[in-house]
């Protein structure tokens, strides 16, 4: 069974939207786990908070994604590019393991990007498809836009979850 980790950095409208996912990507056979980033609560990462040591949620969700087949990315545009809590997460996840162990977090792994926007939302899905690919992720060429006049298309989301899993199954 393909075990896909929905990463959400949002409690809004993309939370809702990763619900959706979750959904569908258990109607099509997979074990989906979503992780609310802004939940999550991880401390503003930096080199002093470091010092204090490695937040536990941070080493578990670095587990997560390293047993995970394959990854959904969903956020909000947030002026331009990502919100903080996505970025932030990555910075804990470099820094959870010793050496380049945290790299199986990311490296090889298929990646779906979506978001729902108030706004364009292509900002935030050129960001999250350059940083993605730059950890080693293959992010797949379709994504998902929705916003308020232009809803989930259910038969792109389980187009596109339907290659994530195939994907995943071969990594």
């Amino acid at each position: 069974m393909s075990q896909i980790t929905i990463l959400v950095a949002s409690v809004g409208k993309n939370l809702e939207l990763a619900a959706e996912l979750e959904k569908v990507a258990s109607e099509q056979g997979a074990s989906p786990k979503i992780i609310n980033l802004v939940e999550l609560g991880l401390p503003l990462y930096s080199t002093i908070e470091e010092k204090n040591g490695i937040p536990d949620k941070a080493c578990q969700l670095t587990k997560t994604m390293q047993e995970s087949n394959a990854v959904m990315v969903v956020a909000p545009e947030y002026n331009g590019s990502v919100p903080p809590a996505l970025n932030n997460a990555i910075a804990w996840i470099s820094r959870s393991t010793d050496g380049d162990d945290w790299r199986g977090a990311f490296n090889g792994k298929p990646a779906v990007i979506a978001t729902h926007s108030g706004g364009g939302g292509a900002h935030a899905l050129v960001s999250m498809r350059q940083q993605l690919s730059y950890l080693g992720m293959n992010v797949l060429g379709r994504q998902l836009l929705t916003n308020y006049g232009k809803p989930l298309n259910p038969d792109s989301a389980k187009a596109v979850i339907a290659q994530l899993i195939q994907l995943g199954s071969l990594s």
